[in-house]
């Protein structure tokens, strides 16, 4: 799996812009604030229909204008792919895959599968717990139909459930009508929770070798699944707890409020890890994410890595380029040295400058 070409138009602070990538190690390197994170975010839309920056739509369109348009072409199983992708100011997204529009944004999910690597990825752990359930999200989404939709369905309902929640305060008569929404939010939760707990577990497994081999084996990582809820005790929390729920006007039980545990040798990471510790835990736990999508696809991910060579030591920085061997890659820095420094083989190279590509080799 790889890319062959990319072309945006009005695009951020691109007006038409096409790119070739090679298959192997392609750089975008500039001076910050050029648009090279652009470039990125506009591969991640194609793979899972939003920026990962969590902009809107209308925010992505250049100023001054009205639309934008990102066309993908990706290799596949020695297939060609093409991705469409239409912003509109005012209206919904259009996509189309291979020229037939698809009807959901959803469909798109799981045709090419992406990792992308920032600077903020280094501050996973560091950060609240909702960035790291969005870490499992996006990349069970990206792997499972059906944790897509259970995970959708299941945000929509706790919406819903929280809305009315809020209605019962100034109508007690509508409480009869919880059990509704309680019959699905355990419905879906139990599916989230169950393949959460299996996502955590193979991760973690393939995520120790990593950090033993980042650390000179002098650190055992342990990546430990801390659900909100069990599946057994879920129905029985959510009836026992409606009056809570009802006071506070929020739904206090399900996984919208689990979190993952990091422990290396007995040390919880979040809260007594060194910020060098913590940034080897989130290496490793990016770095697994590519053997999962090996594993669960049996293709190889595209990786996109925003900047992230200036934010890692040496030892860090070699054993992240040496892990992407034979894996389309797509990386951003300002400046080449990293490369010549690590005696990096480099395929493609781009100049980004004011929104506009200049091919170097």
């Amino acid at each position: 799996m790889h890319i062959n070409k990319l072309k945006i138009n009005n695009y951020r602070n691109y007006e038409d812009a096409e790119i070739s990538f090679h298959k192997n190690v392609n750089v975008l390197y500039g001076d910050n604030a050029q648009g090279k994170t652009n470039i990125l975010e506009s591969i991640y839309m194609c793979a899972l229909s939003k920026s990962h920056l969590g902009s809107k739509d209308k925010d992505i369109i250049k100023f001054e204008k009205e639309e934008s348009h990102i066309k993908m072409y990706v290799e596949k199983e020695g297939l060609e792919h093409y991705i469409d992708i239409h912003l509109k100011k005012n209206k919904p997204k259009g996509i189309a895959v291979n020229g037939i529009p698809i009807k959901r944004s959803s469909e798109l999910m799981g045709i090419i599968n992406v990792i992308l690597f920032s600077p903020e990825d280094l501050n996973l752990i560091k950060n609240g717990p909702s960035e790291r359930r969005k870490f499992i999200d996006m990349e069970l989404c990206q792997l499972s139909r059906i944790y897509l939709e259970n995970i959708s369905r299941y945000n929509k309902v706790l919406n819903q459930r929280n809305h009315l929640l809020k209605q019962i305060s100034y109508n007690n008569s509508l409480k009869d009508t919880l059990s509704v929404w309680d019959e699905q939010l355990i419905k879906y939760g139990k599916e989230i929770i169950k393949a959460r707990q299996e996502f955590i577990l193979q991760i973690n497994e393939i995520a120790q070798d990593i950090h033993k081999r980042l650390t000179g084996k002098k650190e055992n990582l342990q990546i430990q699944y801390e659900p909100n809820i069990n599946i057994e005790d879920f129905e029985k929390a959510i009836i026992n707890d409606y009056e809570k729920d009802i006071y506070n006007q929020m739904t206090h039980h399900g996984p919208h409020r689990d979190d993952i545990k990091f422990i290396s040798n007995e040390i919880d990471l979040r809260t007594f890890g060194s910020q060098g510790q913590k940034r080897t835990a989130a290496l490793s736990l990016k770095l697994s994410e590519i053997e999962i999508v090996k594993n669960k696809t049996g293709e190889v991910p595209i990786l996109l890595l925003d900047d992230v060579l200036s934010e890692l030591d040496r030892n860090r920085q070699n054993h992240l380029l040496k892990g992407i061997e034979g894996i389309q890659t797509i990386i951003t820095c300002t400046g080449l040295e990293e490369f010549i420094n690590h005696s990096i083989d480099v395929d493609k190279v781009y100049r980004i400058e004011n929104g506009k590509v200049f091919n170097k080799k």
